[in-house]
């Protein structure tokens, strides 16, 4: 895997997602973390997750990595040197009492195993990958479809905020968002994460 340094994550930024959960769709990124922990590679093998914590939910993303230290003004297609599809999988119930008690999200997204990532390829530009669609199938059958040319905060929106808010540097990666089609995983699931129309990582579910 590429080295990694810091894990940041978009919330809710794409309108469909945001009203398949019933929540507000922002006014600015909603920016949130995952330790290093988290990682893990869809590489194939099984993955090991919570199954005495309430509901996991999956959510596939287009996952950009950090190439070069952050300057104000450098342009997307400067800064970014690779790309994943990644899982930013859930504790959904514990989600949703945190959110009750105006708690961060930690303990719903930064378990060990949350942040699955595919293998990194070449990004091939921004323009390119608003052409692009990616997709997540749960045992054979596609489940969600995406492509960054529906975000909210475009990716441009989302470094100059992230760098901006958090700080912003090489090997550091962003979650921008998942579309809609979120759901829970069962014990055995098959995952496979695909771009465009070829498979970059796929995974099966232990629940423990």
């Amino acid at each position: 895997m590429d080295e990694i340094r810091n894990i940041y994550c978009v919330g809710r930024n794409y309108v469909e997602h945001a009203h398949e959960l019933n929540n507000q769709v922002p006014t600015s990124p909603l920016l949130f973390s995952k330790p290093t922990h988290s990682l893990v590679k869809a590489n194939g093998e099984e993955i090991t997750l919570p199954g005495d914590r309430g509901a996991v939910h999956y959510e596939a993303e287009l996952v950009i990595r950090i190439g070069q230290p952050y300057k104000k003004g450098m342009k997307v297609d400067e800064l970014v040197d690779r790309m994943a599809i990644g899982i930013d999988f859930t504790l959904r119930d514990v989600q949703s009492d945190l959110k009750k008690k105006g708690h961060p999200w930690v303990l719903a997204k930064g378990f060990s195993n949350s942040a699955v990532l595919s293998e990194f390829i070449d990004f091939p530009g921004v323009e390119q990958c608003e052409k692009s669609n990616f997709s997540l199938l749960l045992n054979g059958e596609q489940v969600q479809l995406g492509t960054i040319q529906h975000l909210i905060f475009d990716l441009q929106t989302l470094i100059d905020y992230t760098a901006l808010h958090l700080g912003l540097g090489e090997g550091d990666v962003i979650f921008t968002g998942t579309p809609q089609g979120v759901g829970e995983v069962s014990d055995g699931d098959e995952l496979s994460l695909l771009w465009r129309e070829g498979k970059l990582g796929d995974c099966t579910i232990k629940l423990t």
